[in-house]
């Protein structure tokens, strides 16, 4: 018999894993970490995740327990150990190849990004609110033009997803870096046709469960 748990808290990178485990299907935990406690630095949680960060999976299996951290290396892990979900394309294939880069992106690009807007005070010297003020507003910037990217690559196919005709891990990726801008000036909603993907995205049983099961208010993006 296989458990999984998942430590998270609301609206943190622990939200695309949970979509994932959710439209899967699977028994998991959700384990809650008190991140207003600083429950992400203790002792016990480091053991899981060195960085002190959110979020942490921990599957335990007859053969052995896995641990992980990084938000898209777990959901990489569930397209990889679920393929009767289909939350990534067929292995090998050019398709796969892209779904890879567009995870890439998501997280090494736009989601580092906007940790950088949010958190602009680790980028500079301590107590240098100008510097840190300078970081925000350059991210911010950045932000704008990424947001233009992912638009257009859901206008580049006219699917329905964000790599097509298909559902895919990097959606629930995408999702939760799109709600993370709802109180931008030009947050995703905005945009011709991000705004409609992140309706349909709503739309999925699994991701307003989720949602729910956060307990987010509203609104979701």
């Amino acid at each position: 018999m296989t458990t999984i748990q998942l430590h998270h808290a609301p609206s943190s990178a622990a939200m695309a894993p949970h979509i994932l485990l959710t439209e899967i299907g699977v028994d998991f935990e959700l384990v809650p970490v008190d991140t207003s406690a600083q429950g992400h630095k203790t002792a016990a949680y480091l053991k899981l995740n060195p960085n002190g960060l959110l979020p942490a999976y921990v599957e335990r299996s007859p053969q052995g327990e896995l641990v992980l951290y990084e938000s898209a290396a777990i959901c990489l892990h569930l397209a990889d150990t679920h393929p009767q979900a289909a939350l990534a394309p067929a292995l090998g294939s050019v398709e796969r190849a892209h779904h890879y880069k567009w995870m890439a992106w998501l997280t090494n690009t736009l989601q580092a990004t906007l940790i950088a807007y949010f958190y602009p005070q680790r980028w500079v010297a301590d107590g240098n609110t100008a510097g840190a003020a300078e970081v925000k507003a350059c991210a911010a910037a950045r932000v704008d033009g990424l947001l233009d990217q992912l638009d257009a690559q859901l206008a580049s196919h006219g699917g329905p997803w964000l790599l097509g005709e298909h559902y895919r891990a990097a959606d629930a990726y995408a999702l939760m870096l799109c709600r993370w801008t709802r109180y931008f000036a030009r947050p995703a909603r905005s945009l011709p046709h991000l705004g409609p993907y992140l309706q349909r995205m709503l739309a999925r049983p699994a991701v307003r469960q989720a949602f729910e099961r956060e307990g987010l208010a509203l609104p979701w993006v």
